[in-house]
């Protein structure tokens, strides 16, 4: 039986969300669904609109979990991106990954800048 991966990613954006303010972003919107689908987290930088795609795993198996923004989940946060640019046309948009593994005693947090390039 598979276990519900809702509560999993419910936490993952919760320490991701943590993590960024810690690194001095302002979260702006939280699972934000528009026409072409749904951000996890949008955020701001001093230099940047941020769309923030968090992948977390409880177990090692099947990788990291920065390895499952695969190719078509990369298309769609280039699909969100050009979304946001029509809402901030004078802003850079990014896209960063956050990948957070809950399979050891303390989560572990990594944060790829610029992890799709638009």
């Amino acid at each position: 039986m598979k276990l519900p991966t809702k509560p999993t990613g419910n936490k993952g954006e919760e320490l991701a969300t943590a993590y960024l303010k810690q690194c001095g972003y302002r979260i702006v919107k939280r699972n934000w669904r528009v026409t072409v689908g749904e951000i996890d987290i949008l955020a701001r930088d001093s230099r940047a609109v941020v769309i923030v795609e968090v992948k977390t795993k409880t177990t090692p198996s099947f990788g990291h979990p920065a390895e499952m923004v695969n190719y078509y989940k990369q298309q769609k946060l280039l699909q969100l991106a050009r979304y946001c640019s029509t809402l901030h046309p004078d802003t850079d948009i990014r896209i960063d990954v956050v990948s957070v593994d809950l399979s050891g005693s303390e989560p572990n947090i990594e944060h790829y800048i610029n992890a799709v390039t638009t």
